[in-house]
């Protein structure tokens, strides 16, 4: 095993910042003070092999499109048994399902010319839900879908990215308000207790999740779903104040008395095309943003995408995978399973202030009373200071990279000088 020098040792103190007790811990999500990573898929049947890598890299949660055309062929008559079988699959590996009622139906709507998200190109495509029927018709189908997966702790996500051309033939959030009142309240009604999520924007356009959460659905909805992309030269740590300003609209519109609704990060990732980041800097990208997340108050985060759409290096959306088309595991493979093998069962308790905001040196322990740090910087490479008094009882510490690979430690009278890098790494406090 590969081993590289980790610097420990004498110099002067830091204070802390003392974060516990600001974290929200939704029962619906899982712990909030805990990772709780999830990813992409685009299958249903099949695909086992898939599913045994997910569960063995530590992922909890899939998201995956649950799509009206599919499963509502003859009006009023659904075939839920590519679901039926994923979620089984889903069941038997301990892997969360977050479906996403989604796209629309040529039973109710007419064909319309738009402009594809994807590509860029206009196409010929089913209208989103509008008129009277079609709306009742998804609510209906809406409510059946959770009626029949009821037991499971599936997540319902209304739509994906309405904010941009996936609602056909244009974004129209009044439209969309429709929709997911109509959505929320059938479902309400025959599942009382279902977990109803959205509106699933791309990026964090405020004005769209403003007028949102305006129209009363806080009254309904679980959390508030956003994709918080951003351009290829920010990193995932950049999202604070976007969070901030969601927060903010979610404060002035949750009904008086309700706890406060939390942001859920449904699908972010970075592309390792040619026109991308690299594979290495996807690496570091999927484990910060993960970690980030936690720090940020974000109850799970979900890495988009499973695997790579194509074999294509210079196609953007052909890398966004934690591996290959194939399957071959890509270094954010190995990346996120070392995260979530490190930090399973530890919970966190702060980030530790070392004056300087670009570095993160979080803090966790778990019901052991082992200690455990995982630290990286935003800057250049550098050191950074540590006087935690109480890590100083501790002897025996033992540190890994984000690969896995063992580190060298050296201590000298407790206080810790750390190598701060782009890629996280964990130092472990063993209990007594």
């Amino acid at each position: 095993m590969k081993k590289i020098s980790l610097v420990i040792a004498l110099t002067t103190c830091i204070s802390v910042l003392t974060l516990s007790g600001q974290y929200e811990k939704p029962g619906k999500f899982g712990p909030g003070d805990k990772v709780y990573s999830g990813v992409n898929i685009h299958f249903t049947t099949g695909h086992e092999k898939d599913l045994d890598m997910i569960a063995a890299a530590g992922f909890k949660i899939i998201r995956m499109d649950f799509a009206w055309q599919s499963t509502e062929k003859e009006k009023g008559v659904y075939d839920w048994s590519a679901y039926d079988e994923l979620t089984a699959n889903l069941n038997k590996r301990g892997i969360r399902a977050l479906y996403i009622l989604d796209y629309s139906n040529s039973l109710y709507e007419e064909q319309t010319e738009s402009k594809d998200p994807i590509s860029g190109q206009i196409t010929k495509s089913v209208a989103a839900p509008n008129d009277e029927e079609s709306v009742a018709a998804f609510a209906k189908w809406a409510a059946a879908s959770a009626l029949h997966f009821r037991g499971n702790n599936i997540i319902w996500e209304i739509w994906n990215e309405p904010n941009i051309n996936f609602w056909r033939p244009a974004p129209d959030v009044e439209q969309y308000n429709k929709l997911a009142a109509a959505t929320c309240k059938a479902i309400r009604k025959a599942v009382p207790e279902a977990i109803i999520i959205g509106p699933a924007t791309s990026q964090l356009p405020v004005s769209f999740i403003e007028a949102f959460l305006a129209s009363g659905i806080a009254e309904y909805i679980d959390a508030v779903s956003v994709h918080p992309y951003r351009r290829y030269n920010l990193s995932p740590e950049t999202v604070a104040e976007d969070y901030n300003r969601i927060r903010e609209l979610i404060t002035k519109y949750t009904p008086a008395g309700r706890s406060e609704i939390p942001i859920v990060s449904g699908e972010w990732g970075y592309s390792s095309s040619s026109k991308g980041v690299s594979v290495e800097t996807q690496a570091a990208y999927i484990v910060r943003m993960q970690l980030a997340n936690l720090v940020y108050r974000i109850p799970f985060s979900i890495w988009y995408d499973w695997k790579n759409d194509g074999p294509d290096p210079d196609e953007h959306e052909h890398n966004f995978g934690t591996v290959t088309n194939d399957l071959a595991p890509k270094p954010a493979y190995t990346a996120i399973k070392n995260m979530n093998d490190q930090l399973r069962d530890f919970t966190l308790v702060r980030r530790v202030d070392v004056r300087r905001s670009n570095d993160f040196v979080l803090l966790f322990r778990d019901d052991k009373g082992n200690k455990k740090i995982a630290a990286w910087t935003t800057e250049v490479p550098h050191t950074v200071i540590l006087d935690e008094s109480e890590l100083k009882k501790y002897t025996g510490m033992t540190a890994r990279d984000w690969e896995g690979n063992e580190l060298n430690v050296v201590t000298d009278q407790g206080k810790v000088v750390v190598n701060l890098g782009p890629y996280p790494q964990y130092i472990l406090f063993p209990g007594r």
